[in-house]
């Protein structure tokens, strides 16, 4: 069988095993082929060893990207002609609520600090992207899927930063909404 992306040289990538697996039961689920369950959240999630000789990481995380949005366009088609299209807007407009509490609040409180010696985003970083955020949501800013999906923040120690695993949920959600939203 030929590989699905390009080899990484020399380097480390993603287990060719895992995600040619992942994406012939992702083709099978979203043909219809296959009773198992796989949702736009699956998808994000998931997540692959790194080995000598894996496929390149940006080839696979881009094609992972597509498949988001592609299994979000059919759970968006399936809810709108089971539902109706102001039902689908109305339950984005109820998820994107979620995420305004904490856009609200000061930059440096926007979320805990990690503790002690655990490693923590970039506080000043992840506010920006907030506030890019909140401009999106209250003035139509231009705002993409791919601008979260890409993301980096600095590692820092303790409290100096948010601990990581609220923001990558928070962002998720966010990440959810504006899927949903294109």
């Amino acid at each position: 069988m030929a590989d699905l992306f390009r080899r990484a040289k020399g380097a480390r990538g993603y287990d060719p095993r895992q995600v040619d697996d992942f994406f012939a039961r992702a083709q099978a689920v979203y043909e219809g082929r296959s009773v198992e369950i796989m949702t736009p959240e699956d998808v994000r999630n998931v997540a692959f060893s790194l080995v000598k000789g894996g496929y390149e990481e940006a080839q696979v995380d881009g094609a992972l990207d597509r498949l988001d949005s592609a299994f979000t366009r059919k759970v968006r088609s399936e809810f709108i002609a089971a539902n109706g299209q102001q039902a689908w807007l109305d339950k984005i407009v109820e998820l994107a609520t979620t995420l305004y509490d904490r856009l609200g609040r000061p930059d440096g409180q926007k979320f805990a600090p990690a503790r002690g010696g655990q490693m923590a985003y970039d506080r000043t970083q992840v506010d920006a992207l907030l506030h890019r955020l909140a401009a999106y949501f209250n003035n139509g800013t231009p705002l993409t899927s791919r601008d979260l999906r890409h993301a980096v923040f600095t590692p820092v120690r303790g409290k100096r930063g948010y601990g990581m695993a609220p923001v990558d949920a928070y962002l998720d959600r966010a990440l959810e909404v504006l899927v949903a939203a294109e």
